[in-house]
């Protein structure tokens, strides 16, 4: 009898690990029966998970600082900082410095500014011991403020190359699952990956075993900024243009992304293919949304919120289920 609770109790915990698999499927259903037109054929589908990619970045780049008991603010505005930095050096718009017309120069320039600003988070988390919150919201205002000083209007002019990394459907969805991909196999399989697990488990454990946590952490927050700066230049190839507002308010829905694919918001528990379903659940409430003739574009940033609350609440009764079965003692 024992035996079969503990076979239904682990099945509940197995659901609740993978439980953003069926409420995709249930949105999909919805979407399919109020909104058709956001899947009505494979270019909608290819538009919606195109247009999905630089989020998918940024939930990747969260989801990581999460597996390891922290997180970072700050995403949003180095994707958007890195950006603009970037394209006011190769822009030939009246206003841009146009200083480098190598795109090769301005992927490396985009990289290194988005590896920097997380370098710089890590070091002020591990070395210096700043708060994760305090550190990375001051970042936020920061970068946020020096990329409208640097520029209020559209960045154009930027080469074509440079363009066609995020402006490419097909590649750059290619860059998201490859993204996914190679980050779910380390997380899983790699010593890297077992160590984030860890640390976000306790870090007073991790460091008994040997784990130099200090230096782990400076790792996680400059990936988290390499992976927010792609997310900035994919940002640029969608729309073709730096725009002044690029960036901004993508951290909220990068929390909800993680969140509703299962990432623990006290590290240690999650898996990176969940966080990949909650990028899809997300991009396509937010497309959804926009085809929709019964919500004003106004009112698009309230249902935003209303979703981030779902994703909490979700988050919480799992926590509690899973609490509750693991008291049992039956698993």
């Amino acid at each position: 009898m024992s035996s079969r609770f503990g076979d239904t109790d682990d099945a509940v915990l197995t659901l609740l690990d993978n439980m953003i698999w069926p409420i995709l499927g249930l949105v999909i259903l919805g979407v399919l029966v109020f909104v058709p037109q956001t899947l009505r054929n494979v270019r909608s589908v290819q538009l919606l998970l195109w247009a999905a990619v630089p989020l998918g970045l940024l939930v990747l780049a969260e989801s990581l600082c999460l597996l390891s008991g922290h997180f970072d603010l700050s995403i949003g505005s180095i994707a958007g900082f890195s950006a603009m930095f970037t394209g006011m050096l190769l822009g030939t718009c009246p206003s841009c410095w146009n200083v480098v017309s190598s795109p090769w120069i301005g992927f490396g320039i985009i990289l290194g500014a988005g590896a920097l600003i997380g370098l710089a988070n890590g070091v002020m988390i591990a070395r210096v011991g700043l708060n994760p919150f305090l550190q990375t919201l001051a970042f936020l205002i920061i970068f946020e403020g020096a990329k409208t000083a640097m520029q209020t209007q559209p960045v154009t002019g930027l080469p074509a190359l440079y363009l066609d990394i995020g402006g490419t459907p097909n590649f750059a969805i290619g860059v998201l699952l490859v993204a996914f991909l190679a980050f779910g196999l380390l997380m899983r399989f790699s010593r890297f990956g077992q160590a984030v697990y860890a640390l976000g488990s306790s870090e007073k454990s991790a460091r008994e075993v040997g784990i130099d946590t200090s230096r782990l952490i400076i790792v996680i927050y400059t990936i988290s900024g390499v992976l927010s700066a792609i997310a900035g230049l994919m940002l640029t190839g969608f729309v073709g243009v730096v725009p002044p507002l690029i960036g901004e308010g993508l951290v909220f829905q990068a929390f909800a992304g993680a969140v509703i694919g299962g990432i623990s918001l006290f590290g240690g528990r999650g898996k990176i293919t969940g966080a990949l379903g909650g990028v899809i659940l997300i991009q396509l409430v937010q497309s959804a949304l926009n085809n929709s003739t019964a919500v004003g574009a106004t009112e698009i940033q309230m249902i935003n919120g209303f979703v981030l609350l779902v994703a909490i609440l979700l988050y919480s009764t799992q926590s509690k289920i899973r609490s509750r079965i693991l008291a049992s003692g039956s698993v």
